[in-house]
């Protein structure tokens, strides 16, 4: 079974530009119970005026999104959650700070959007029930024994 992390995980390492985190290793010693090891050398960010298409190929070639990772991103899209305020804000209270600069912090913005786009693209083709996966169970009203 192909696990939707795999498709996934790119989009968020596009946000930070995270060159090296899209190659990793699938971790499968113990069988089908295996999971995803990112290796990481500290890359991330890089050049805020330059957004790095390559690292979104997973996504933009197989389509595949997690439900609750395209929620949250949809979330950090609108204006009164915009991924840029709520990184400014955390990372404001770092006694390292500025930590990222301000056009740093816009490339998140503009970033997040070309994911999305990306994902609208993939539902127009494919339809939403192949490219959006469900990741979690949503609470329903009665409990059923």
């Amino acid at each position: 079974m192909i696990s939707a992390s795999k498709f996934t995980h790119p989009s968020l390492f596009f946000l930070a530009r995270n060159m090296d985190r899209h190659h990793y290793e699938i971790f499968t010693k113990f069988g089908d119970e295996g999971f995803l090891l990112h290796l990481d050398n500290a890359r991330g960010f890089g050049r805020h005026s330059h957004d790095e298409m390559s690292i979104l190929a997973p996504l933009i070639q197989c389509c595949i999104i997690k439900r609750s990772t395209l929620l949250r991103l949809r979330l950090l899209a609108r204006p009164e959650y915009r991924l840029s305020d709520v990184m400014r804000d955390s990372l404001g209270r770092d006694p390292l700070k500025p930590i990222l600069t301000e056009p740093h912090l816009q490339a998140l913005d503009r970033r997040l959007e070309h994911v999305l786009r990306t994902v609208v693209r993939c539902v127009k083709r494919l339809g939403e029930a192949q490219v959006v996966v469900t990741d979690f169970v949503e609470a329903s009203m009665g409990c059923n024994p």
